[in-house]
């Protein structure tokens, strides 16, 4: 009988798509093997997020083989897009289930939402440990928005999704101490099954000096730039945002600079549009060396969520900004972010709040060596605790404890 490799990763994002929701997997596969398991991937092929080059269906890389499955994708910036992907992309795992039976376990994450029920399948069919991360839960980021209704069917599916999910999972990743809570508050889960691994980012170093031909400081001509970089959906709190900027409209030296994807990129390309904003861009999403330009350029950055939003889900741009030494402003209740922020950081209001958020902008604009300060902080927290390296090791230990240590080759010790 052949033997079962250790580890397969499923996911509809990988490598070499460009968005942390493929980073992130992609980091810990390279990791876990690097620590002598044997480790593959089964995941979505590559359209919107890779720079135009073709991608085989299959392919190794450094010793990891990857299967990536054709799936139906439409744009994801309306709920109809999504729901299509994320069915089609599930469905094709689906029909690809007997290859998760070649492995020992199996880790699935929280996106796209139905694909945790199919590896759930997999432990029940082939005895495979079942590792879930929760990046986001589900049906509540629904709700919480009043997107769905509580009783709407794709709210009762997800409802018996985690009851199969939940229950069948050996361990459970949450990224935040209170998305754990919420968890073991409402999951048919044990304690001992939770553990927190927060989100990570690759180390670029602190911020350099900005290439001369920077075309987002030309755009800001010297003033102080406020940034928020990544997705702005239905979890992301911009109204409180948007007031704060009508407040700040008229001050010369403030730039506003906007970048990502989500179902309110657009509304806020309007809104500024409409009301004659002059002092704000809004782009695409940046990557590469147009999203190093945008950092360069940032003199403090916003992440956000709804009201009611922490602990069912962790904006992942925190790190980078911490990584290279942003100050952040947060908008959002009381969470791990939140506590981060008040160490030293930056500076945390509340949802609505949108004078006091423009109090806190005017503070760092008119604060230079309190923002270096603040920079200087956010750079050394990022050190301690959202490294590639540390977040990954605690991976490792993961599955250290659930398949049993690793030598450096690979042999069971």
């Amino acid at each position: 009988m052949k033997q079962k490799k250790d580890v397969l990763f499923l996911c509809q994002f990988f490598y070499p798509e460009y968005i942390s929701s493929a980073q992130l997997p992609f980091d810990t596969v390279m990791a876990l093997k690097n620590a002598g398991f044997s480790v593959d991937a089964l995941c979505g092929y590559p359209q919107e997020y890779l720079d135009g080059r073709d991608i085989p269906v299959r392919e190794t890389v450094d010793g990891v083989s990857i299967h990536r499955l054709k799936y139906l994708q439409m744009n994801r910036s309306g709920f109809l897009g999504r729901l299509v992907n994320y069915f089609s992309f599930t469905l094709m795992v689906l029909l690809h289930l007997p290859e998760i039976a070649g492995y020992r376990s199996v880790v699935v994450y929280s996106n796209p939402p139905i694909l945790p029920w199919i590896a759930s399948w997999a432990k029940a069919l082939f005895g495979v440990k079942l590792v879930f991360v929760a990046y986001d839960l589900y049906p509540e980021v629904a709700t919480v928005t009043n997107t769905l209704g509580k009783k709407h069917p794709i709210c009762r599916l997800m409802n018996h999704i985690n009851q199969c999910v939940f229950r069948r999972a050996d361990k459970v990743v949450a990224l935040s101490s209170e998305q754990r809570a919420y968890i073991l508050a409402h999951r048919p889960v044990s304690p001992e099954t939770v553990t927190v691994i927060p989100n990570w980012h690759p180390d670029q170093g602190l911020r350099g000096k900005s290439r001369e031909e920077n075309r987002f400081r030309e755009m800001a001509k010297g003033r102080f730039v406020v940034s928020y970089f990544g997705n702005m959906g239905t979890m992301q709190d911009m109204q409180t945002i948007l007031d704060a900027i009508r407040l700040l409209r008229r001050e010369d030296d403030l730039f506003f600079l906007f970048a990502g994807h989500g179902n309110k990129l657009e509304k806020l390309k309007q809104t500024a549009a409409a009301e004659g904003i002059e002092n704000i861009l809004v782009c695409d999403y940046l990557h590469g060396q147009n999203f190093q330009d945008a950092l360069e350029a940032s003199g403090c950055a916003l992440v956000s969520l709804e009201k009611g939003a922490t602990g069912l889900c962790v904006p992942s741009k925190t790190y980078c900004y911490m990584m290279q030494g942003i100050p952040l402003l947060a908008i959002m209740d009381e969470c791990d972010i939140v506590r981060d922020v008040e160490s030293g950081v930056g500076a945390w209001v509340r949802n609505g709040e949108a004078d006091k958020l423009a109090q806190a902008i005017r503070m760092l604009r008119d604060h230079p060596e309190q923002r270096a300060e603040m920079g200087k902080t956010c750079r050394r927290l990022y050190e301690k605790t959202y490294t590639v390296q540390v977040g990954t090791q605690k991976y490792i230990t993961l599955f250290r404890e659930l398949l049993g240590s690793r030598g450096k080759e690979g042999e069971q010790t």
